[in-house]
């Protein structure tokens, strides 16, 4: 490594503590109007939920608490979306692959438990003899243990007989002949003949479509310049798994968000040297870490085709591999250009808020493409929402004012210099968000203390990035969560 470097420093997620600060008093005072909703459904639909992740899940059962006759597809062989882990990556270190998880084996949540969980649904270590759950007490858990809850969530709910397992739907289309949806889909089946298993496409028409494929799945790479040239091994982090493919190698990680953070403290105490490239403006120069083998840098100017990279502040580093920690694209294959719903460097257009393309509301909806929120709790509020306007119980603002709407939310973004790929990220107004929807719908607003909590996580990760999972100073919140959680139980 050619470079100097300057103290100590972590200031980059500060930013983040301190949005979520902003926050708490933003939606202190956020009342809007609560809209009336009937007492009673009036309407019970067919509806296709496409994933058996965290928000199909939660799709499913507000869905059917609502009188619908949902049917969930899962091109996995079990619930759980994106937690459930699968050792085996993609053949394409830079791609998806037809594998569906992009979980490493360390993983472990960067938000407490208390706050993560549904909102009736507690995630707590001792949940009772009833819990399956509960084999991971840590507060941070692992990524097992994240599995574990949503499969009781299931079983509790009763969710497993409307789910079809390893069926993938490859289609959306409206149906000419009536006024739904017809979804092609593709299954393994088994035939008579010979016993082999073959792939069968069927069909089926709908009332309405949720979507709840989740964001992790398409990898978003960085642009470097020269890095066609450049002789290294590249992979995102969709298809990290362990370290020991990076024993004594000098490694380049881009991007120092969670998976940034995690996977480069992962394989420092394997690799030669771990140099991580990010954003942040505190980084304008190499710093040092507490690590002896770990520095930061700013961002790559460029690659070179003798295996050197290029840091904007002109440090240079000979490396075998750069594995990139930047995010995910929205992906919706099954969508055809018909339906009018396209995504432009990482927006889904046309939304209203986040959730009904006002030309096919409410019929089609996405669940859970909004980040740096509390996302189960957010997934929980958006299905409640599409459920009751569905139902007929809650009702949509007609389509000319749902575009105005999203007119002035995008020349708000735009005013404030925010990228267009940041539509989707809920930042500091998550709180006023969520309590929008859950205005909605009629629903109290979430907990103070799971907000509160929230916040204190994000503070204590800026704080202390190294040991945030194991020190925290908020035990006030955890016991009035433990408190609020009996009437659960």
């Amino acid at each position: 490594m050619i470079c100097s470097t300057g103290p100590h420093e972590e200031k980059d997620k500060t930013d983040a503590a301190h949005q979520g600060k902003q926050a708490i008093s933003r939606f202190s005072n956020f009342s809007p109007q609560r809209p009336a909703c009937s007492p009673m459904p009036s309407r019970s639909l067919h509806v296709a939920v496409i994933g058996a992740g965290a928000a199909g899940l939660v799709a499913a059962r507000e869905l059917r608490r609502e009188g619908h006759d949902p049917v969930v597809f899962e091109r996995g062989a079990g619930v759980g979306g994106n937690w459930l882990y699968h050792p085996a990556a993609s053949a394409d270190p830079l791609g998806s692959g037809g594998v569906q998880s992009s979980l490493y084996a360390s993983l472990r949540t960067n938000v407490p438990r208390e706050c993560m969980g549904f909102l009736d649904f507690p995630f707590v270590a001792d949940a009772g003899a009833t819990s399956s759950y509960s084999d991971d007490p840590r507060r941070f858990p692992g990524h097992e243990e994240v599995l574990r809850y949503l499969q009781e969530f299931a079983r509790r709910f009763d969710l497993l007989g409307l789910i079809r397992l390893e069926t993938e739907v490859v289609s959306v289309r409206r149906d000419d002949t009536s006024a739904g949806w017809k979804l092609w889909y593709r299954s393994r089946k088994l035939p008579g003949a010979g016993g082999e298993e073959v792939k069968v496409v069927e069909d089926d028409v709908f009332d309405a479509v949720v979507v709840c494929n989740g964001h992790s799945d398409e990898p978003r790479l960085a642009d470097i310049a020269g890095i066609d040239g450049w002789p290294g091994k590249q992979m995102h982090s969709r298809n990290y798994r362990v370290p020991d493919p990076f024993h004594g190698q000098v490694v380049v990680i881009v991007g120092y968000a969670p998976s940034g953070l995690d996977i480069s403290r992962d394989i420092v105490g394997v690799a030669k040297e771990v140099h991580v490239a990010h954003r942040s403006p505190a980084t304008s120069e190499t710093q040092s870490t507490a690590h002896a083998n770990l520095w930061l840098h700013p961002m790559i100017e460029r690659a070179s085709e003798d295996g050197s990279v290029v840091f904007q502040d002109g440090c240079r580093v000979k490396a075998d591999a750069i594995l990139y920690c930047t995010g995910y694209k929205y992906n919706f294959p099954f969508l055809g250009d018909d339906v009018g719903v396209f995504v432009d460097d990482n927006r889904v257009d046309p939304l209203y808020k986040h959730v009904f393309p006002p030309h096919l509301a409410p019929h089609i909806s996405f669940i859970g493409l909004s980040l740096k929120a509390l996302q189960f709790p957010v997934f929980q509020l958006q299905s409640t929402w599409v459920a009751r306007v569905l139902s007929g119980r809650a009702e949509l603002p007609s389509q000319e004012e749902m575009m105005e709407d999203m007119a002035a939310f995008y020349s708000e973004l735009e005013a404030r210099g925010c990228p267009k790929s940041y539509t989707h990220d809920l930042g500091e107004c998550t709180y006023e968000y969520e309590d929008w929807v859950a205005d909605q719908c009629g629903l109290e607003r979430i907990e103070r203390w799971r907000k509160e909590m929230f916040v204190a996580a994000l503070k204590n990760f800026a704080d202390r990035p190294e040991s945030y999972r194991n020190e925290w100073d908020d035990d006030h919140l955890l016991l009035e969560a433990h408190r609020d959680f009996t009437k659960y139980f």
